[in-house]
């Protein structure tokens, strides 16, 4: 099992920072959100600042977990293994936006069309949701490319 962060990055222009995947790995061709791979010892919301630090030469403040997603792995995910990553939501940050991303092309993209973008399906399906108050859990369930199964649980209440 393997633990991940994912940080969407909202500025005052009502657009988020997303990386379109260059690097030759599973997202190749895809836009992500800025994160990685949570480092022994350390807390998601320190992975969360770490990444989006190397990733984008910006330092995030008061950044807030939104969700929770579950990718289980019965012999044919994408991903490799079974992730769990925690998603964090920013619009406060310092810094000049770096040129060379080692994971592709950063880019502010308005807020309103990030489900148009080139993304897992699943992707599309809680992004939305990240932008909203609160946290949630959410369980994505892929064979291959193709997404198979998805369902949503928790509220800010009862969950985060």
């Amino acid at each position: 099992m393997k633990l991940g962060v994912l940080v969407y990055l909202e500025n005052n222009e009502e657009q988020v920072l997303m990386i379109h995947r260059n690097k030759k790995d599973e997202h190749q061709g895809l836009w992500l959100a800025p994160g990685g791979k949570v480092e022994p010892n350390e807390a998601p919301y320190e992975t969360a600042i770490r990444e989006m630090l190397e990733e984008t030469g910006l330092q995030i403040k008061d950044h807030e977990l939104r969700a929770v997603l579950s990718f289980p792995d019965d012999g044919d995910s994408p991903f490799g293994d079974e992730w769990h990553v925690f998603v964090f939501y920013s619009n406060s940050f310092s810094g000049t936006l770096s040129e060379n991303c080692p994971e592709g092309k950063l880019e502010w993209v308005p807020k309103n069309t990030l489900t148009e973008l080139a993304t897992w399906e699943g992707d599309r399906i809680f992004t939305p949701k990240i932008f909203n108050p609160g946290c949630f859990s959410a369980k994505f369930l892929y064979s291959g490319n193709t997404l198979l199964d998805y369902s949503f649980s928790g509220t800010a209440e009862k969950f985060c």
